[in-house]
């Protein structure tokens, strides 16, 4: 399986065979109550240019595209129970749920998550912190974001630590050559960079999450021949680490931009099926981004 359906999540989510998804990673909006857009630019060396970048030199920008999508509830977790409440249901019994959000809701999605799986179902909060961007001097700069791990059952489920990425010791010559040279397994903060505005990982949607990351968690707590499911899945990041390292995906969002974008990303892809969508007249287009493995 590898889809990807244009569609309210909710739907899909009841139509899904109960305990039949080993790993949901969600990504949903965080609910900032802003716009969230990312423009696109290019640059051009101009001697009359509006940059001046390094060494002085001059480019004239030009903007060629600006993505956006509303991120504004009036009561997020109404919008967000129906969707955990299905997504419990159709997790495997050793199946895996990581939740990514942000400091703004948390607190209130651990709680809800609580009463739908149950507090010993809980496995991690995971802090992935980074340090990019704008910084306030009113109060400490917020530079992470929260993923909560939770579990359909505390003493069953996949964790796959053996096939981790692995982290160097902060004091290798603490713990000998042999550790030194295979390094440590990752804590729950994660060190990690957001996806760079000018790096080749980069689609233009909004709130890309960098493949690092879905790597890591897709790695850990699935195995081969599993399907991923992300029923927020915006610019596919997800699926992309799905089919690097050998799962399923089911990809679904309701916003016809992320159906674009992920039209391009997996455009050099072959197997995939899109529902309700036609991804032909975007798969092509120049600029389009291959699917990186």
């Amino acid at each position: 399986m590898r889809e990807i359906i244009f569609a309210d999540n909710l739907q899909i989510l009841q139509s899904l065979e109960s305990g039949s998804v080993p790993l949901i990673y969600i990504d949903p909006p965080f609910n900032t109550g802003r716009v969230q857009s990312r423009t696109q630019i290019r640059t051009i060396r101009s001697a009359d240019g509006d940059r001046v970048v390094f060494q002085g030199h001059r480019y004239q920008t030009t903007r060629i595209a600006t993505r956006a999508f509303n991120d504004t509830f009036d009561d997020f977790l109404a919008f967000i129970e129906p969707r955990l409440v299905e997504a419990y249901r159709v997790l495997a019994p050793n199946g895996s749920l990581y939740f990514h959000i942000d400091y703004r809701e948390v607190h209130y999605c651990k709680v809800l998550l609580d009463s739908i799986f149950g507090r010993d179902c809980f496995l991690n909060e995971i802090i992935w912190a980074y340090d990019y961007g704008a910084r306030t001097n009113k109060r400490w700069p917020a530079k992470h974001d929260n993923i909560l791990l939770y579990v359909k059952n505390p003493t069953n489920y996949i964790f796959n630590s053996e096939d981790v990425d692995r982290e160097p010791y902060m004091a290798p010559g603490l713990v000998g050559p042999e550790k030194a040279s295979r390094g440590k397994l990752p804590t729950d903060t994660w060190w990690h960079t957001i996806v760079s505005p000018n790096g080749k990982e980069k689609t233009g949607y909004p709130t890309q999450k960098p493949l690092g990351v879905l790597r890591r968690i897709v790695t850990a707590s699935s195995n081969p021949g599993d399907v991923v499911l992300d029923f927020f899945a915006g610019s596919g990041t997800t699926g992309a680490a799905a089919a690097e390292i050998g799962r399923k995906f089911l990809l679904v969002d309701n916003n016809e931009e992320a159906l674009i974008t992920m039209a391009k990303r997996f455009a050099t892809l072959h197997g995939i099926c899109f529902k309700n969508f036609d991804p032909s007249p975007y798969s092509h287009t120049i600029g389009a981004q291959p699917l990186l493995l």
